[in-house]
């Protein structure tokens, strides 16, 4: 017998958009009824289950933080949440000055896709969740931090334990029964015939995003070259090969090898790369909060949201400290940030579907923009720990 092909996430959303859109030509009403239904019902549930899934992936990420090298842990930390931050503000900046001067035709369009149209599904089961989202955000944080300083581990076992069943939810329940979601919004904005303009504004934003990924890519190791003193080309060079290896992974962790060992050519000690790899690779998402927040402002702008700074700069804040949950999400940090979606910047269901979509598509190269920081990020640790550069192995 032959080998059982798997389809990855983003192949699967490709083919659900591709299917909502021809299917739109010729489905008939009561069909795109049908899917408008299960679309209330998977959102009802999304809403449910956000809260708990912030409480089981936070809660245990941060107990499992506090173990470790204590101000190696807390430099590292602080340096990662940092660049997380300067990366989204990096691209509020860009994208609040790139949206209005060339996407303008293409974000009007957008914000005519009424979700709300004369389509509706044939009927709904309200779920309405257990507590708010940031209810669920302090009660994560209350947990993880007392985790860290109780002697006993009851707590923590149950609270792993919690985060296995959310894991499970996430594999198989949200995951397989996305596209099915992504498949229903394109297929009622295809039966409204509003789908064309959408999708030319889904191609001006990821060529937005993927030049704005290579820029800040050269901005984080031009500052870690400055306080290395290392030739930061030569230093964002050497980490490509993790980089091709995360476009193919579309995983931090699953890189974590290659990316081992492209930071130790870089100069850094192999004490400080076997701690900061495996850390950042699990809070350290800039280019994942940069492809975020540039895909949330196209959206909040076409639907005549406040894209104030002050907004979203809150948003960023909150959005860096969430984004420890993220890697064990599939289909990356987009699951892990739809509640600060909904609560901080007032996303319907409708609207974060279409930010799974247009996020999916890019995955990848968010991971390897990460895992490519995580370079950066050690090469900066390595010299503040040794102090002295000369100190450091380099094999530049």
């Amino acid at each position: 017998m032959g080998k059982k092909v798997k389809i990855g996430l983003l192949p699967k959303v490709i083919i659900a958009i591709a299917l909502g859109i021809g299917c739109s030509f010729f489905f008939p009403q009561w069909a795109v009824r049908t899917a408008l239904t299960f679309n209330g019902i998977f959102s009802n549930f999304l809403g449910l289950f956000i809260p708990l899934l912030i409480i089981g992936l936070i809660a245990p990420g941060i107990a499992e933080l506090g173990r470790g090298a204590g101000r190696l842990l807390a430099i590292t930390t602080a340096l990662a949440y940092f660049s997380t931050v300067l990366a989204g503000t990096f691209s509020y900046a860009i994208c609040s000055w790139v949206y209005p001067r060339y996407l303008v035709k293409s974000l009007a369009a957008l914000g005519n896709v009424e979700m709300a149209g004369g389509l509706e599904p044939f009927f709904t089961i309200d779920m309405p969740p257990l507590m708010s989202v940031m209810t669920a955000l302090i009660m994560a944080f209350l947990l993880g931090l007392s985790m860290i300083h109780i002697k006993g581990h009851a707590l923590k076992d149950v609270m792993i334990d919690f985060r296995d069943v959310v894991y499970r939810v996430i594999h198989k329940v949200i995951i397989p029964l996305l596209p099915f979601f992504i498949f229903g919004i394109f297929l009622q904005m295809g039966a409204e015939g509003r789908v064309a303009p959408v999708l030319g504004m889904f191609v001006k934003i990821i060529l937005i995003i993927f030049a704005m990924h290579v820029t800040f890519l050269v901005l984080q190791f031009c500052i870690a070259g400055a306080i290395a003193r290392k030739r930061p080309i030569k230093a964002l060079v050497t980490m490509l090969p993790a980089y091709v290896t995360a476009l193919g992974t579309q995983s931090s962790a699953a890189t974590i090898p290659v990316t081992l060992a492209q930071t130790k050519k870089n100069g850094v000690r192999s004490e400080v790369a076997d701690f900061t790899v495996p850390l950042c690779a699990t809070i350290h998402l800039s280019c994942s909060i940069l492809k975020i927040v540039a895909c949330a402002l196209a959206i909040s702008m076409s639907m005549g949201q406040d894209v104030s700074f002050s907004t979203y700069f809150g948003f960023i804040l909150m959005l860096g400290i969430t984004m420890v949950a993220a890697p064990g999400v599939p289909g990356g940090a987009i699951m892990a940030s739809l509640g600060l979606l909904a609560s901080m910047l007032g996303f319907d269901s409708n609207m974060q579907g279409l930010m799974i979509a247009l996020y999916i598509a890019m995955d990848s190269f968010g991971t390897a923009g990460n895992v490519t920081g995580d370079g950066a990020i050690s090469m900066i640790v390595n010299t503040i720990k040794f102090k002295n550069p000369k100190e450091s192995k380099d094999e530049n």
